[in-house]
């Protein structure tokens, strides 16, 4: 049985709005005790004993069961962020697009709160990347990644990235850029390059070129205790590097470093929404006519 739960959403529109007061009141109808991230828009929360309103997790006098966030994927993994340290499971309301992440459906909110009060779900536990060097690359924040890590051009201009793993040559890349893959972001911009798609508690690492000038090039899946060295060339002086939806712009002389982050993260899955259906519905496996 659920006793609290938190809920984290960032966007403001109107069908975010909705499933936040549909959460909200769902829980406030079984009881259970509710504490809401401030911006979660105009979402009436009264002044209820079981209604905590927070801005920051770490500040609450007690810890909540799960947090739900709710949103896209995109909110996901910001809330990823916030809760990666504190060992809490993440359940995701999608009311975005894709949702890989976010995959319990908006209009199945009542069913699927009966399901996590009922303990119906399991606990899978997610590989995060982190950058270790430049150190501080995002002052004040981690630069830690559930989906990618990505190498790019910072202009038109292809970039030369010299990758090293465990100090052992691997392979330049001449291309627009690398992607440094989790199994979570298998699915995300990975599979957008054609990367491999590995179910979520793989430990693996996965490396896929942007645009590689040779076509003999192909993604690489190496172990998960792999650590990697990057090393960049290119005509101008700088390049893009990526930590899921946080950018920087780095002088070429700057080195990457990558490696898994010491800390997992929770995520819950539905009994009934396993990651091969998830796959099957959203890429639409099986929807040709001639299957």
């Amino acid at each position: 049985m659920l006793e609290r739960v938190a809920i984290y959403s960032k966007e403001n529109n109107s069908k975010t709005r909705e499933g936040v007061q549909r959460l909200v009141n769902e829980f406030k109808r079984r009881g259970i005790k509710i504490q809401i991230y401030q911006k979660s828009g105009d979402v009436k929360t009264g002044k209820e004993e079981l209604i905590e309103c927070f801005t920051d997790l770490s500040t609450l006098s007690d810890l909540p069961d799960i947090i739900l966030s709710v949103g896209g994927d995109g909110t996901f993994l910001e809330t990823v962020l916030k809760v990666k340290d504190m060992g809490i499971p993440v359940a995701g309301v999608n009311t975005g697009r894709m949702g890989f992440l976010a995959n319990i459906p908006s209009e199945e909110i009542g069913h699927s709160i009966d399901m996590l009060n009922d303990g119906e779900f399991e606990v899978i536990e997610r590989c995060l990347l982190e950058v270790s060097r430049p150190v501080d690359l995002f002052p004040g924040e981690s630069a830690t990644a559930l989906n990618e890590i990505t190498i790019q051009k910072a202009n038109l201009s292809m970039i030369t990235i010299n990758v090293f793993m465990d100090d052992i040559y691997l392979n330049t890349y001449w291309a627009d850029g690398l992607i440094v893959s989790t199994a979570t972001g298998s699915t995300a911009y990975n599979l957008s390059v054609g990367g491999p798609i590995l179910s979520p508690e793989d430990e693996s690492i996965i490396i896929s070129p942007i645009s590689p000038h040779n076509l003999t090039i192909r993604p690489i899946i190496l172990s998960g205790d792999s650590k990697l060295r990057m090393i960049m060339e290119a005509r101008n002086n700088e390049y893009l590097a990526t930590c899921d939806f946080r950018s920087k712009r780095l002088p070429l002389s700057e080195e990457i470093h990558i490696v898994k982050s010491p800390v997992k993260l929770k995520t819950v899955m539905l009994k009934d929404r396993d990651f091969y259906s998830t796959l099957r519905n959203k890429l639409m496996w099986g929807a040709d006519k001639r299957n």
